[in-house]
Order: structure tokens, then C-alpha cells, then sequence
């Protein structure tokens, strides 16, 4: 599974400037309407079902935002939750809880909503040999934590950035005069480890592509009788070449796609195209003084 802790330092850094970005000189109506020493408990619930994601996140702002605060989770990321479930109960400074409300739940209804929609898209290929992945297609800043959600839904991971693996796609091709001459100008320049995946709109650049030695072969936006064709090309040429789908794949289209025998399924709009669930936090226990 994807761990979070290792990247503890970065998400602490990126939260601290979120927070700066929402708090900059104070929380003013909560310095003006509530008397300092204040006390209260918080409940984070839910208004409609999904898979929950991001609880860890939203823990990390709270102890950003004030150390002393008390954060309880009552699910798990990855558990499908209903409409009126507790997720988290929140205890301590009712400025500290007001403050840091709206950043934890904008990152819990993002990643809980990315959860979701992955979940759905997993289930409707269930029985079938094939991956759903994600894209680099995510919110400047916020790609941990997308891909993490991704993860979180059942979904796995492609690439994270442009450093991690070569991807040759149309333009690609065209500046270096075709699938060839690229393939071969890249396997020259990078470490032996890396792989080389070729974008191929048509069964021709299947053809080079195969003939150029790619490692990973991409369909774009291919019919769906195309697409099998291509698959058996492959398999028959190169049973080692893996083979991936991308271009247009919704959730009713992915499960013809995953019958014509590719491997990996992408799906860019699992990360910029979903719906936030409904998460909001309410104080239901306000004491002054005394902690609770």
C-alpha cells in the first residue's frame, strides 16, 4: 500500500502553506465572536456514502494547526461509508478547530470523492485480469495526494512525474521523425532500468513500435475491434510487451475495453474529473475553560 509517512516532511511543508494561504494575518471572525480558552468537540460526518480517504491528512492539519488538539478517527481509509457516519471526532481550542476546519475538509472531500469514483471504475472491471491507473492529469501541488486517493479507491499508480519513466507520445514522435528514431535516441540516453512506453494511435505505429522494441505499448483512443486486433499483434510478437488503453475510457466503456486483453486501463479523470463527497464537521459540545 501507498505510505503516507514517507512523505511527512513534504505534506507538512504543503499544509503549512495552504494554511497560510487560507489563515494570512488570522482567523478573524473566530478571534471576534469566540472568547480565547474556548472548548469544544467536533464531529466530522459524512452527508452521503462513498469510500472515505484522507482521514491521515486531515489529522496532519489539525496538529499543524494546533498540536494540543485531540483528532479520534472512527473509520479507515478505503472503508465505504454511509450517509450520517462519524468519521473522525475532533477535541480541544475552538479556534484551533475553526481554523483548520474548512483546509481538512476541502482535502478529506477531494480525496474521499477521487476514492469513489476509483472504486466504481474498479469494481466495473472486477473478474478481469486488467489495472486501472491513474494519469499525470492532477491539481498542481496535490498529485501525492490524488495518486494516494487513487490507491486508496483500488486503483494503482502510473507514472508520477516526467523524471520516472519515458513515455513517447505524438509530439514526442514528431519531433524526433517517428516511433523509431525516438525509441532508439531514448534507450541511449537512459539507465537500462528504465522503461519505454509508446503512445500508438493506429495498428502502423503498433507495427513500428513493436519492430522498434518498446517495453510498453499505449492505445489511444482506438476502437474497440482495433484495440483487440492490436492486442493480439502484440502478444503474438512480444508476449512480454505490456500492453495499456488511454483516450476517452468512462465507466461504461471500461469494461468492453478490458475485454479485448490489454493489461493496464488509464483514466485520467479519475483525478480531474469527480465529485467531492459531502464531509462537514459540526460542534455538537462547547464548554469555556475546562477542557472537555
Amino acid at each position: 500500500m501507498f505510505e503516507l509517512d514517507r512523505y511527512q516532511d513534504a505534506l507538512r511543508s504543503q499544509i503549512r502553506s495552504w494554511l497560510a494561504e487560507d489563515i494570512g494575518y488570522g482567523d478573524v471572525t473566530t478571534e471576534s465572536t469566540i472568547p480565547y480558552g474556548h472548548q469544544s468537540k467536533a464531529i466530522i460526518h459524512a452527508k452521503e456514502g462513498g469510500i472515505v480517504a484522507g482521514l491521515p491528512i486531515a489529522r496532519l492539519v489539525f496538529d499543524i494547526v494546533d498540536p494540543s488538539l485531540a483528532f479520534t478517527p472512527m473509520q479507515e481509509d478505503g472503508q465505504a461509508i454511509r450517509k450520517g457516519d462519524v468519521l473522525a471526532e475532533v477535541t480541544g481550542s475552538t479556534h484551533s478547530l475553526l481554523t483548520g476546519e474548512r483546509l481538512a475538509l476541502n482535502l478529506l472531500q477531494r480525496l474521499s470523492g477521487i476514492a469513489t469514483k476509483t472504486r466504481k471504475y474498479v469494481e466495473a472491471i472486477e473478474g478481469l485480469p486488467v489495472r486501472l491507473v491513474d494519469t499525470r492529469k492532477t491539481t498542481p501541488g496535490h498529485r501525492l495526494l490524488e495518486k494516494y486517493a487513487v490507491r486508496i479507491g483500488g486503483g494503482a499508480n502510473h507514472r508520477f512525474g516526467l523524471y520516472d519513466a519515458v513515455m513517447i507520445k505524438d509530439n514526442h514522435i514528431k519531433g524526433a521523425g517517428g516511433i523509431t528514431a525516438a525509441v532508439a535516441a531514448a534507450r541511449g540516453r537512459i539507465p537500462h532500468t528504465m522503461t519505454i512506453e509508446v503512445e500508438a494511435e493506429s495498428l502502423e505505429q503498433v507495427q513500428e513500435a513493436l519492430q522498434a522494441g518498446a517495453d510498453i505499448i499505449m492505445l489511444d483512443n482506438m476502437p474497440l475491434e482495433r484495440m483487440a486486433e492490436a492486442c493480439r499483434m502484440i502478444r503474438a510478437a512480444a508476449p512480454h510487451v505490456r500492453i495499456e488503453a488511454s483516450g476517452g475510457v468512462r465507466l461504461d466503456t471500461i469494461r468492453g475495453i478490458a475485454e479485448t486483453g490489454v493489461d493496464v486501463i488509464s483514466v485520467g479523470a479519475l483525478t480531474y474529473s469527480f465529485d467531492a463527497l459531502d464531509i462537514s464537521l459540526d460542534l455538537n459540545e462547547r464548554k469555556t475553560g475546562a477542557s472537555l
